[in-house]
């Protein structure tokens, strides 16, 4: 009988699966595996639910035959010039993006691209504000001011220690029985963070340190880790490989929240909100409804040439 599993791993060829009866066994995928609509270079993904024939190979592997519907996935182009995409991840319950204040600093463009991202994958997600115990009053202050940016927002945010444990046993319990992904700069804490969710996993987090060095790399691939408590945490190349992903720029502030309540509330329907008259966004910047960091950043998306993006370091 065919038997369900989890994509732990892909290396192009081989994919690494987790049965439900909690075996892992190595497979190929039937070579007429294919998705329509989307031209990608992989056909599965860390993260997908597939089904597994009994059947065994001549090099005595099993084949994945099917996948189940994906509730969302995250795909970047597999070169620059490529039209095709890499699926990286399918599946994510929740991305937790990992942001220090400094030891590095985390730019809030960085954060506010990571969210537009993440809202076109529709992958909900969670800042976690690292680091927190070596932070003096001034840091206290800065950090005060950009919670409250993204939690007016509705993105919800921790404060958390992942060297000194605060709050971690709160965000252990938050991913019990879910696929989550851990984001953020090198040098934020993100291995760091997987050791306290589960020492056991100490030696790989040195992997996943490793991998997120690699940038930009086209053959990197994402890896799923189990954890002890019943979780999964995605490891992926990093948000700067994969990015914002040929958004249409007319639709670009539907990814912004705050900007996103106001449709229909400009002066015409296809406001851009830039140099109209009577842009209900532009008003609610004036005002203080919208941030200005927020709006300075989707002038900035809607600058940008899309393929030079792709082609440099934009996070700084």
């Amino acid at each position: 009988m065919p038997q369900q599993g989890t994509v732990l791993k892909s290396t192009g060829k081989w994919y690494t699966v987790e049965l439900t009866d909690g075996r892992v066994i190595s497979c190929r995928i039937r070579g007429k595996l294919r998705l329509s609509g989307l031209s990608t270079t992989n056909p599965i993904a860390v993260g997908d639910r597939v089904i597994v024939d009994d059947e065994i190979d001549e090099e005595g592997k099993r084949t994945i035959s099917d996948f189940e519907e994906r509730t969302n996935y995250i795909v970047r182009k597999s070169t620059n010039l490529s039209k095709q995409m890499q699926i990286l991840a399918a599946n994510v319950d929740r991305a937790y993006l990992l942001v220090t204040l400094h030891s590095p600093f985390t730019h809030l463009a960085f954060i506010d691209r990571f969210l537009v991202a993440a809202e076109s994958f529709r992958i909900p997600v969670t800042i976690l504000f690292n680091k927190v115990d070596i932070y003096g009053p001034k840091d206290q202050q800065e950090l005060d001011k950009v919670q409250k940016i993204y939690e007016s927002i509705g993105y919800p945010c921790h404060r958390i220690s992942a060297e000194n444990g605060i709050n971690i046993d709160q965000l252990r319990e938050e991913i019990i029985g879910k696929q989550v992904m851990i984001s953020g700069h090198s040098g934020v804490g993100k291995s760091t963070l997987v050791n306290a969710l589960d020492p056991e996993l100490e030696l790989r987090t040195g992997v996943i340190s490793k991998a997120h060095l690699q940038g930009q790399h086209t053959t990197t691939f994402a890896e799923m880790h189990k954890l002890s408590c019943g979780g999964y945490v995605i490891d992926t190349p990093g948000i700067r490989a994969f990015g914002i992903v040929d958004l249409e720029k007319e639709h670009l502030s539907h990814y912004f929240p705050e900007m996103r309540a106001m449709i229909g509330a400009c002066k015409f329907h296809n406001c851009q909100h830039l140099n109209e008259p009577k842009c209900a966004v532009k008003e609610a910047v004036s005002e203080g409804e919208i941030p200005e960091s927020r709006y300075q950043t989707y002038l900035q998306l809607m600058q940008e040439d899309p393929n030079e993006v792709h082609r440099k370091d934009i996070y700084g």
